[in-house]
């Protein structure tokens, strides 16, 4: 069983590796402008684009116009989602006669899907139509996917780019992002997907009658064309409740490891588009490498404890494994442990098993990769750009240990770049830590919880870290559709999102305008093995000093109570 276990999470690997390489260097060509098969068929639709919104594509922006045109952008999103929504009972596909979404779950909703977290307080068959599904939720998952992958390109223009006042064009580096590698790939993963069994149609929910003679309803609709999408794009938002754990989502062993090949071949495939564009490749090996090495440390972890199992379950006598309890059986433990860890290594909500059911110790890890900022790969974009972040805080730390000016790329990193790197690290700790101590203080916070003690403090510290870290997944423990969570956790997805990529815009323009300088004796090498084990061990050491007292109080202690067999 082991033996098999590894082979399925090696394959996985192998095949991420062997995606990521061919995918960094097509996206260095779509964004440097190089030819690519696809340019025929898109340059002419690009150029319509440009002339019916108006863009001059050769204008490039600022770091604050850049910022600015984002923020404006995403704002319409969530303005254009919420009123979808509430007006979906007058709007065509709504087969199901489904009504208005109640305003605060509308607006929880909007900004869940513009800001890339794909929080769901609902259940997407029981509620949305097919034309809210398509034309507000999927559409999103292309454009908030988009924005975080132009913020990580515009980033590494300012750190290659020498003595410039500009870091690219916000609309050319949306379009492009969209046309050039969202789509297309979407349309081949959508048929790969529907060739499994995924369904995709517009028809009426299904009415069937069971073998015990029951009737059941079974919902239908465009399944194919949202889940590949919320894959490729790190959403994570289900058509159906049940995620990718629904057989109509997830049905086959084929399409649980197409899809979590999917969540991750964007994210790693970016490292390498930032070695190609650095015109050093080595620089985006080590930060792949260092991922690599964290994702592998919390997968073990992970799947080492779910292996072990709960023995309180095992003590039941219930028939069958304890350790299937919250998986399904088509996939097992192994793939269950997979697909939590990669699904919160990126910032994708998507899952195949239910994670408030995992062992505690086996649930610390995709909270703490959450809490790390999900930089272990992380989202389409957010998870580069957050990385390059921890680059920056750890070539400070490393100059402070020489005693030199600490330097990446050639350039001095300086007071300013280290503020906003501080920043961008410690906006969504604060969220998260501020967001769950409210919670678990108030009584609008604590009636939700289903589970009392250790157990119910990780879930309601699960939600904050998933919405600030644009993740989406939860502890589905917790009642999360209340005037209170649809709120807090929409500010908390809110400056989860801005809050971290202003301050990293903020970074590419100071970097942008500086001079490159040679390097010197004192010049600390940053290709190398040392730096990579530094970055992860910088990843590591500030996730555990801000986040170990609250996880001491949760995950830790409710693993040491049930290993001692108290519930």
């Amino acid at each position: 069983m082991i033996a098999s276990d590894l082979a399925q999470i090696l394959l996985f690997l192998v095949l991420l590796v062997a995606l990521a390489v061919p995918m960094g260097r097509y996206m260095c060509k779509v964004f440097t402008g190089e030819r690519t098969l696809l340019d025929r068929a898109l340059l002419p639709v690009e150029k319509l684009a440009y002339r019916l919104a108006g863009i001059n594509a050769q204008k490039e922006m600022g770091w604050r116009e850049y910022a600015f045109t984002l923020l404006i952008f995403n704002l319409l999103g969530i303005v254009l989602v919420f009123f979808l929504q509430l007006l979906q009972g007058y709007l065509p596909f709504n087969l199901q006669q489904f009504g208005a979404v109640k305003p605060d779950q509308a607006l929880n909703t909007a900004i869940s899907f513009v800001t890339n977290t794909n929080w769901q307080a609902y259940g997407g068959e029981s509620t949305m139509s097919y034309f809210t599904q398509m034309a507000a939720l999927t559409v999103q998952n292309f454009l908030s996917a988009a924005t975080g992958i132009a913020v990580v390109i515009a980033l590494i223009r300012g750190l290659v780019r020498r003595k410039a006042d500009t870091i690219g064009n916000f609309w050319v580096d949306l379009t492009r992002t969209v046309l050039w590698i969202l789509l297309p790939f979407s349309l081949i993963g959508a048929l790969a997907l529907v060739s499994q069994g995924v369904i995709q149609n517009l028809s009426s929910y299904i009415d069937a009658r069971t073998l015990e003679g029951a009737g059941q309803t079974i919902a239908v609709g465009p399944v194919a064309s949202q889940e590949i999408i919320k894959m490729l794009g790190t959403n994570g938002g289900g058509f159906f409740n049940a995620n990718s754990a629904h057989p109509l989502e997830n049905p086959t062993p084929v399409t649980n490891l197409l899809e979590m090949v999917a969540i991750l071949v964007i994210p790693a495939g970016l490292t390498f588009t930032f070695g190609h564009l650095a015109g050093n490749i080595k620089q985006g090996k080590v930060i792949f490498a260092a991922m690599l090495i964290l994702f592998v440390l919390f997968l073990g972890v992970c799947y080492t404890s779910e292996v072990a199992g709960n023995p309180q379950v095992s003590a039941l006598g219930v028939n069958g494994p304890s350790t299937l309890e919250g998986k399904e059986v088509r996939f097992g433990v192994a793939n269950a442990a997979l697909f939590a860890t990669v699904t919160t290594a990126a910032s994708c909500g998507a899952v195949n098993t239910m994670h408030d059911s995992l062992t505690p110790a086996g649930g610390l890890v995709p909270m703490l990769q959450m809490m790390l900022g999900e930089v272990v790969f992380g989202g389409a974009g957010s998870g580069l750009y957050g990385m390059l972040v921890f680059v920056i805080l750890t070539v400070f730390i490393v100059g402070l240990m020489v005693g030199r000016t600490p330097e990446y790329l050639g350039k001095k990193i300086e007071s300013r770049e280290t503020k906003m790197a501080t920043l961008a690290v410690l906006i969504p700790a604060a969220i998260i830590l501020a967001g769950g101590a409210l919670a678990a203080a108030t009584n609008a916070g604590v009636s939700s919880i289903l589970n009392p003690g250790p157990h119910g403090l990780s879930e309601i510290i699960y939600a904050f870290a998933s919405a600030a870290g644009n993740n989406g997944s939860a502890f589905a423990g917790l009642n999360a559709n209340t005037l209170f969570y649809n709120l807090v956790l929409a500010l908390a997805m809110l400056i989860g999102r801005f809050g971290v990529i202003l301050p990293v815009l903020a970074i590419a323009g100071s970097m942008a305008a500086k001079k490159t300088v040679p390097p010197g004796p004192g010049t600390f090498e940053t290709t190398g093995g040392l730096f990579t084990g530094l970055l992860a061990g910088t990843v590591l050491v500030v996730g555990a000093l801000t986040f170990f007292p609250v996880l001491a109080l949760g995950p830790i202690v409710e693993h040491l109570l049930m290993l001692s067999g108290t519930t």
